[in-house]
């Protein structure tokens, strides 16, 4: 990307420093994430997790992001990009210091509750420096938003990339202690305080014309609120009451009046929205694309966070993070070629989302049968290029489709992707990997379950409830030298299990297939998608975009 192309598409002189400062926060943010997806096993192993426990505190990796994003998005305009950017440092500074504060030798509660609420403050920093950077690099370059989001997200990837290294040299190779893998997440960010220090910040075209919150809430109105406050009381209801359980002890937490009162909560923060924006519907099109990101977030960023464990499973652990950090190499370089891809082959975003939906099932359904190394790379290549675009296409389109919103729709819906993830992507996938493992050991031997079975049962929304393997003993039985027939019986159920799951998991992308294709047929009605411009917008009733 040159400085010609930077500064003739650009609508600020110093577009390419905070372009480049919005890259390093997000690249903090996969680093960190990339690291944990490589120490799942060192914790089950250090304290017993359970699959459904370790998807748990995966999962606030993304609901902390949500609450972030979200509350950052609706004050940005308000109180300056510089502001969020300050808070977000202190949160990264603070999650290193809860999520350490777990030692081996506690209890496991003790354990979980440091790693969850360290994971919860990590995902709230990211959270609000994707508030900033997503709205910043969508203001900065309105006449190519695909491209640069692209670009601006391809510091995810990249920052999986150093995860996952830091995780196999580190971990593998010299055996360091997880504490200081985790750590060097620090790092950048260091630098992206550094890149941000200083620096001019625009205000959204929204802002810039003087429009109210809601005035920008009005095209997300009670439609768009469901979706979003539909997770958030999903949130209070599991999460929030397990943690407070744990506090009080207090059976309540787990109780239907506590379920009442998440979902009260809900629907009172739906009627705050209705009331802020005179009981506006909101367009139909964002409430589809806001249910759409949240299949986004439970496929891309809940697999991620187990498809290091699961492929290291299936192989290897060592082969499991080199597959992580090829896959995460090749979305890195795949997202500076969406200009390419839109421009030069002339395909829409909706017509590249159709495309990589196709490809996210047919990847997931080849790594679900991968037996050697080099299937397993081809596999995940698939399944690599097919999620590349998703989550930075879909932040382009409310970007070019919604202007009157400012920074609060695109926050929202990355709040959505996130909440997602880490209420259904995460969990579910962790849920799936105990029910499956379970159903096919207690299948073959009866006795083999009863001697591994966990001894707290996993939950994932309306399902039934199922007793999963002891992590302890499962990783044990997985890393043995020389394994009794016991423990390879153990270790075969456990792989049916990552299988089974991944096999599962290809259904969500088949869904947002439909979706998208659906959403074509839309655009090709209306004379095709283009970008709308705000002075257009002002006439338009939102229920008709």
């Amino acid at each position: 990307m040159s400085n010609a192309t930077v500064s003739a598409e650009a609508t600020a002189p110093n577009a390419k420093r905070l372009l480049w400062a919005g890259f390093l926060a997000i690249l903090a943010a996969g680093i960190g994430f990339g690291i944990r997806g490589g120490i799942l096993a060192n914790w089950a192993a250090d304290f017993g997790f359970t699959g459904a426990q370790l998807g748990a505190i995966g999962g606030a990796g993304f609901t902390g992001f949500c609450f972030g994003i979200i509350i950052g998005g609706v004050v940005v305009d308000r109180i300056g990009y510089g502001k969020l950017v300050v808070a977000a440092f202190l949160f990264h500074v603070l999650s290193a210091f809860i999520t350490f504060a777990a030692t081996k030798g506690q209890s496991q509660s003790t354990a979980y509750l440091f790693l969850y609420i360290g994971t919860f403050v990590f995902a709230l920093a990211n959270g609000t420096l994707e508030a900033v950077a997503n709205p910043l690099v969508s203001t900065l370059f309105p006449h190519n938003r695909t491209h640069y989001l692209n670009i601006l997200h391809a510091s995810w990837p990249a920052g999986l990339v150093l995860g996952g290294l830091i995780g196999w040299i580190l971990g593998e190779g010299m055996q360091v202690g997880w504490k200081v893998q985790l750590g060097l997440f620090l790092v950048p960010t260091v630098l992206y305080g550094v890149a941000f220090f200083g620096q001019h910040f625009p205000k959204s075209e929204a802002s810039a014309r003087g429009l109210s919150i809601g005035q920008m809430l009005q095209e997300v109105g009670i439609l768009g609120a469901i979706v979003a406050c539909f997770l958030v009381g999903l949130f209070f209801r599991d999460q929030l009451g397990s943690i407070l359980a744990f506090f009080t002890g207090s059976a309540f937490f787990a109780s239907a009046t506590w379920s009442y009162l998440a979902w009260g909560v809900a629907l009172v923060l739906v009627l705050m929205v209705g009331i802020k924006t005179n009981f506006s519907i909101g367009s139909l099109l964002l409430f589809v694309l806001f249910v759409t990101h949240a299949l986004v977030g439970a496929v891309e960023l809940g697999t991620d966070g187990w498809i290091q464990n699961i492929t290291g499973n299936i192989l290897t652990p060592a082969q499991g993070k080199i597959l992580f950090v090829f896959t995460s190499l090749l979305m890195f370089s795949l997202r500076f070629c969406a200009d390419f891809i839109e421009r030069t082959l002339k395909v829409s975003p909706i017509g590249l989302l159709i495309i990589c939906s196709i490809l996210a099932v047919v990847g997931l359904r080849m790594v679900s049968g991968i037996e050697t190394f080099a299937g397993a790379m081809i596999a995940l290549a698939v399944y690599a290029i097919g999620k590349t675009f998703f989550w930075p296409t879909m932040l382009a389109v409310v970007g070019d489709r919604f202007p009157r919103t400012g920074a609060v729709a695109m926050s929202i819906m990355g709040g959505i992707g996130m909440m997602s993830a880490g209420l259904l992507g995460g969990p579910g996938l962790g849920y799936a990997k105990d029910r499956f493992t379970a159903e096919h050991l207690q299948a073959i031997s009866p006795a083999i379950y009863e001697q591994y079975k966990a001894p707290v049962p996993s939950r994932f929304l309306f399902l039934d409830e199922v007793y999963g393997l002891d992590g302890t003993k499962l990783s044990e039985a997985q890393t043995a030298a020389v394994k009794t027939p016991e423990q390879q019986t153990v270790a075969a159920a456990s792989i049916v299990g990552d299988r089974e799951t991944l096999k599962a998991d290809s259904f969500i992308p088949a869904v947002m297939a439909a979706i998208y294709l659906l959403l074509f047929l839309y655009f090709k009605t209306i004379g095709g998608y283009t970008t709308v411009q705000i002075d257009r917008v002002s006439t338009v009733p939102a229920s008709s975009r």
